[in-house]
């Protein structure tokens, strides 16, 4: 029979407590200068100390050299007080557990008025002192207010907050905490060596970490493994503490199960980690068991990944080999993705309690953290490079032109920028593609593209299903290099095609996958099936370009259209009123202007969500600008000329070698009840242009 690691190395004096030195040095103070209370209040968890303290303070109080902070250890009270010593008549124990009760509190009443037998102090220690009653509290209050001379109260608890508050207010009260690992490592290694006992590597660290800080369950535990474990051949005998027989008594998942993990994670090996989940479920291991294990290997890890050489500082107790081979699985993640990864398993440990699933919820998190950390693939194609600006855009420092186009006809369907907005930012590089696109390989014609529609489609859905929904009633009516001809059946669906904001929306979804199915890029040409010659859907025949005689043919003297000017230019805000020359009377030699854009021409224009990329057919461009009153116009053209708030009136650039005498343009007010299109037919006439919206407008103000 031997006697407990705990009973056998229980401290006989303050100097002989670890990790409690906010208690031990200003009780050694008090004992020294002879300032000692007549009652204590001991609190904090259970096994690190309270009782063994208050049976040193009561050792050194009645101690024959004392009062004193070291007691001598030889006198009749140290002795009975000691490790092996049977108890003292003038130190009173009481469990408080099973005697809480009013008559429990009186029967301490009578005894605390006889004096101490022998000693210096009659020292009552109650244990568990948060098991008293309210009613036992309140029989001790007078006595513990006012005691005796030789009576000192020692309370002890691990709930302080459970004790009544008139005690608690006439004691001093001492939180014990739990001892740091740092310093209970160290105990549990000096113990080992005075027992003569050899230790594996690796065992103490979980010795200490089941143990939480408890100097009294850390023993326990290290007892338990003594205990267990085998004498060594030889004529020495010497116990080994073998690490498997610690892992599985203490239930702790084995290194090398979890350096199997780690590796698997951070090489995205998901054979490898799912084999080594079904280990763990197949040895019986508890799953939270595991994860939690996992999460404190990941902690190690990023210690070493910040740290590097320093590790060894904060990681006490671990081997050098081991702490190299940590070092080479923090080098297989990075920083980063172990704090996600860390992240991931944290959110995962909290999810599994009370889960009915344990294992289930154990494999989701090997998906996650597969799914979610593995590093980027390295086939992404980079994005492409900025076009540089056309020659003719405004740069900085440059004066600017003396007329600004406000919109162009190439993009009518971009919605239309208001006078007060800041300018938009320049035009993004396009957005890389989340997938690898295969390699082109032409000649590319509208059948290949009408046979692969179907799997086109089908990456479609995957991106977007409501522009898959509107794709999937388009027609595909002509591939020109990279231009691509679709027909949709309602102008509904036209205009939501269109539609496109912050690098999104269904053409780009559709381009997306085109490039994802067929590896080219395509410019679109979006119209409704009444614009031009349609389909019959994707399997239908190439339809003939049309005839060059159906198009109106430019007049030779006509003048030359302006030069295409990038997106962001076109809906840049107009900051001056632009000076547009309306002609009234055009020469005699001078051929007569378009009555309107013919539905063939129309058709021929590319509308698209990128329009300087397609490139539109041949015909004559109006440029727009605004007319408010006092605008310089040409021959008296009052009758042109719009309202504040009606649409911007598109106009031709006048002849250079005809004179145009200037006109001021007056005043004219809105009808009441709407928005008032005065001149409308008399620009459409002239001009041969199209109404396109409406829009209110808007006063500048001082700030815009």
């Amino acid at each position: 029979m031997t006697t407990a690691l705990y009973r056998r190395y229980r401290p006989e004096a303050f100097g002989e407590m670890i990790g409690q030195s906010q208690v031990t040095d200003p009780l050694m103070t008090a004992l020294r200068s002879d300032r000692v209370g007549h009652a204590y209040l001991f609190s904090g968890p259970r096994g690190c100390g309270k009782t063994t303290s208050a049976r040193i303070l009561a050792r050194c109080l009645n101690c024959a050299a004392g009062p004193t902070d070291t007691p001598c250890g030889t006198c009749d009270s140290c002795v009975e007080l000691g490790r092996g010593g049977g108890g003292s008549l003038d130190v009173v124990e009481i469990d408080a557990a099973s005697h809480n009760g009013v008559d429990d509190a009186r029967d301490l009443r009578e005894r605390a008025i006889f004096a101490p037998a022998r000693d210096r102090f009659k020292i009552f220690i109650l244990d568990e002192a948060h098991m008293v009653t309210q009613q036992g509290f309140n029989a001790l209050l007078k006595l513990v207010e006012e005691p005796p001379e030789h009576v000192k109260f020692i309370f002890a608890t691990t709930e302080p907050e459970k004790v009544l508050g008139t005690i608690r207010s006439r004691t001093h009260h001492y939180p014990f905490r739990l001892v740091p690992p740092a310093a209970m490592l160290e105990y549990v290694q000096e113990l080992c060596q005075t027992e003569g006992v050899e230790v594996e590597p690796g065992v103490l660290p979980l010795v200490v970490r089941a143990g939480g800080g408890s100097p009294r369950d850390t023993l326990s535990l290290l007892d338990q493994l003594i205990a267990g474990s085998d004498v060594s051949d030889g004529p020495e005998g010497v116990v080994t503490v073998r690490y498997e027989r610690a892992v599985a008594l203490l239930g702790y998942t084995h290194a090398e199960l979890l350096d199997e993990v780690v590796e698997a994670f951070g090489q995205s090996d998901p054979a490898g980690a799912f084999a080594a989940v079904d280990r763990v479920v197949q040895t019986g291991q508890d799953p939270r068991r595991f994860v939690d294990d996992l999460l404190e290997r990941l902690r190690d890890l990023i210690v070493i990944a910040a740290t590097g050489q320093g590790a060894s500082a904060v990681l006490r107790g671990v081997p050098t080999e081991e702490l190299e081979r940590m070092g080479r699985q923090a080098a297989l993640f990075g920083a980063d993705r172990l704090s996600r990864t860390a992240d991931l398993v944290v959110a995962a440990l909290d999810e599994m309690t009370g889960a009915t699933s344990p294992r289930l919820q154990l494999e989701l998190l090997v998906a996650r953290v597969l799914a979610r950390t593995a590093a980027p693939a390295s086939s992404e194609p980079p994005a492409p490079a900025a076009p540089a600006p056309p020659a003719n855009v405004h740069q900085p420092g440059e004066s600017a032109p003396d007329t600004v186009p406000v919109r162009r006809d190439d993009a009518l369907s971009a919605p239309a920028t208001p006078i007060n907005e800041p300018a938009p930012p320049e035009p993004e590089t396009e957005p890389e593609p989340e997938f690898a696109p295969p390699a082109p390989s032409g000649p590319f014609t509208a059948q290949r593209m009408r046979d692969a529609w179907p799997e086109i489609l089908a990456r479609l859905e995957e991106l977007s299903r409501s522009s898959w929904l509107l794709a999937s009633g388009a027609r595909v009516l002509a591939l020109d290099d990279d231009v691509l001809t679709l027909s949709f059946a309602s102008q509904s669906d036209l205009a939501s095609f269109k539609k496109r904001g912050a690098g999104t929306g269904p053409s780009e979804d559709l381009r997306q996958a085109i490039l994802g199915v067929l590896g080219i890029r395509v410019k679109f040409i979006a119209r409704h099936d009444g614009d031009g010659p349609g389909g019959t859907g994707p399997g239908a025949p190439e339809p003939s370009p049309p005839a060059p005689e159906s198009v109106p043919p430019a007049p030779e003297t006509a003048p030359p259209a302006p030069e295409r000017r990038p997106a962001a230019a076109a809906a840049a805000p107009v900051t001056e009123w632009a000076v547009a020359p309306i002609p009234s009377t055009p020469p005699a030699d001078a051929p007569a202007p378009p009555s309107a854009l013919s539905a063939a021409v129309a058709a021929q224009f590319a509308v698209d969500d990128e329009p300087e990329d397609a490139a539109p057919a041949a015909r004559p461009v109006a440029t727009l600008a605004r007319v408010r009153e006092g605008d310089v116009l040409p021959d008296g053209e009052s009758g042109a000329v719009a309202p504040d708030d009606a649409e911007d009136i598109p106009a031709p650039e006048a002849p250079r070698d005809v004179p145009v005498p200037p006109v001021v343009a007056p005043r004219i007010t809105p009808a009441r009840g709407g928005v008032q299109r005065y001149g409308e037919a008399v620009v459409r006439q002239v001009l041969g242009a199209t109404f396109v919206r409406e829009e209110p407008h808007q006063a500048p103000t001082r700030f815009a």
